[in-house]
């Protein structure tokens, strides 16, 4: 296999894929490179940036940006809320206002916390090509789309006639058929105490949780995982979720919502959209939901 490394939507990019297709991974970086220059909320001149600077009005959006700002609609919907995608003011206001490897020590939050739930008042009209935002709303599709640039970068290869290769982009990852030699992908989990290897045939797995994306504002420790209905970090108890998904989009909603309704509603949340996964709580409790493995490969060995 051949491995290609790159920095991409604040993640650290890997790319595998056969040896003799090395020179494939090359198109996985300009499909990243084009999914955050249209949906960096840190780039003042993305797409989504202008989107939010005139929320409010209508605004004619391109086909990326569309598709995101629809996908985290369903999800939205799917989820009941518990991933909202209009909770942009509310990671400014706890300090994540940029990059995350450029916040450091955030200076303390100005303002009190509105919550989410503005999603509900989105207008999409996919025939003109535009989105409203309501005023007063800032939109981040951070999650989401970086996922979705992972279900893209596998289409892709797909469609240049590779049959094998895995595309991980900071914890969100999905392959396309098997290593050679062998019947499935082994994947670690994060946030598993138990360091748990999973065995990936198809589609993709997702974590979310506290661990990576941590600082401090004034005196207070913030994350960037934000309970829509209080505007502040979800406090669940829950250390990180990680779910299995056809589609590392699917994955990657699953495990935000699963994480945000915690460990006495998030394993029924998954359930009720068909989604397997694993998650841990801060005391280190594992609970599986679904067709998640009960045991990893090392134990089978």
């Amino acid at each position: 296999m051949s491995s290609h490394r790159f920095r991409a939507m604040g993640s650290d990019v890997h790319v595998l894929v056969a040896a003799r297709a090395a020179h494939a991974t090359r198109a996985v970086e300009s499909v990243f490179s084009t999914w955050e220059s249209a949906l960096s909320r840190f780039r003042p001149e993305s797409e989504l940036s202008r989107l939010n600077a005139r929320a409010g009005t209508p605004v004619a959006v391109g086909p990326i940006l569309l598709a995101a700002v629809e996908a985290a609609l369903d999800a939205a919907r799917a989820t009941g809320g518990l991933f909202d995608p209009t909770l942009g003011h509310e990671l400014v206001r706890i300090g994540y206002d940029r990059s995350f490897e450029e916040i450091g020590d955030a200076p303390p939050a100005a303002g009190r916390p509105r919550g989410g739930g503005a999603w509900r008042r989105i207008v999409v009209d996919r025939s003109a090509g535009t989105v409203t935002l309501p005023a007063g709303s800032r939109l981040d599709v951070g999650g989401i789309a970086k996922g979705m640039a992972v279900d893209a970068s596998l289409e892709l290869l797909g469609s240049l006639g590779i049959e094998t290769a895995l595309v991980s982009a900071g914890g969100d990852l999905a392959v396309l058929g098997l290593p050679p030699g062998r019947r499935a992908w082994g994947v670690l989990v994060e946030g598993d105490p138990d360091r748990q290897v999973v065995p990936l045939v198809r589609g993709a797995l997702a974590t979310s949780g506290t661990a990576r994306r941590r600082w401090r504002q004034g005196d207070v420790t913030r994350h960037h995982l934000v309970d829509p209905d209080t505007g502040e970090p979800a406090v669940t108890g829950l250390r990180a979720v990680t779910v299995a998904g056809s589609t590392c989009r699917a994955a990657e909603v699953g495990a935000t919502a699963a994480f945000v309704a915690g460990p006495r509603l998030g394993p029924g949340l998954l359930e009720r959209v068909g989604l397997a996964g694993l998650l841990v709580t801060e005391a280190g409790r594992r609970i599986r939901v679904g067709r998640w493995p009960g045991h990893s490969l090392s134990d089978a060995a």
